[in-house]
């Protein structure tokens, strides 16, 4: 593999902005691309820099790529950066004019993260279902457009989100909404972890509608540690529903 950063204009964010992307150095390609997001106090340099992300996929046809989006929730914020929009369009297309990527359709990707991108990876899967073929979301914050926040980040939120609720930003209704098309859904939370409560929530939620998933919990909290490990249980996922074996 080889690990490529790279920096680039986002017309959405309206910056010069960053990613790291790691590229098979074996196949001639076009690959899949696993778009691996970051969490609220991250940036796109975090999981190479604290998991072993590169080892665990060496051996994969797969792009991996991690983009930087600030502390946006991965949303066009009613305040600020249009984050979804970077993704979904200024990020999606340089990787796929750039580098060696499959192109055309939702078997070319895959999409994940944790916490504040546990969140956005599900939201943008949920949302975008013809975008995805899978997600694998760690340690989720399931809160936004489902609950009214309280607390420290109260102000963060009503300037991303509004004051109100918003359906368009709820993983619940967005997996009602888009229920008939919606990409294979695996995610997982540590017992001893802050959010598992929510985690908790949209499991039921899942299963007392039909919606097919996978749900996992493990022993562990909100930290690197964890998800060093349950990442590479993410990435089994996804190489099923994309149809890949190690080269």
């Amino acid at each position: 593999m080889s690990l490529h950063t790279v920096k680039f204009y986002s017309e959405s964010l309206q910056v010069q902005t960053s990613m790291n992307v790691i590229v098979p150095d074996k196949g001639a390609g076009p690959f899949p691309v696993y778009y691996l997001l970051h969490g609220l106090s991250d940036d796109y340099s975090i999981w190479c820099r604290r998991t072993s992300i590169e080892r665990y996929v060496a051996s994969l046809p797969l792009i991996v790529v991690m983009p930087e989006t600030g502390r946006g929730w991965y949303t066009n914020a009613v305040e600020g950066p249009a984050c979804e929009n970077h993704i979904m369009h200024d990020v999606i297309n340089y990787v796929e004019r750039i580098f060696p990527a499959r192109t055309g359709n939702k078997k070319s990707r895959v999409i994940g993260g944790l916490s504040m991108c546990g969140y956005g990876s599900m939201k943008l899967a949920l949302k975008h279902p013809d975008k995805f073929t899978a997600v694998a979301a760690h340690s989720g914050a399931y809160y936004p457009g489902h609950r009214k926040p309280e607390g420290p980040f109260e102000a963060e939120y009503k300037r991303v989100f509004g004051p109100g609720l918003n359906a368009n930003e709820d993983v619940f209704k967005l997996a009602l909404k888009n229920r008939k098309r919606l990409p294979a859904i695996r995610f997982d939370c540590g017992t001893e972890d802050r959010l598992i409560d929510v985690n908790r929530d949209l499991h039921k939620h899942f299963n007392k509608h039909g919606i097919k998933h996978e749900y996992a919990e493990f022993p562990g909290m909100h930290e690197w540690g964890y998800w060093d490990i349950h990442v590479q249980e993410a990435l089994a996922f996804l190489r099923k529903a994309l149809n890949i074996k190690p080269q």
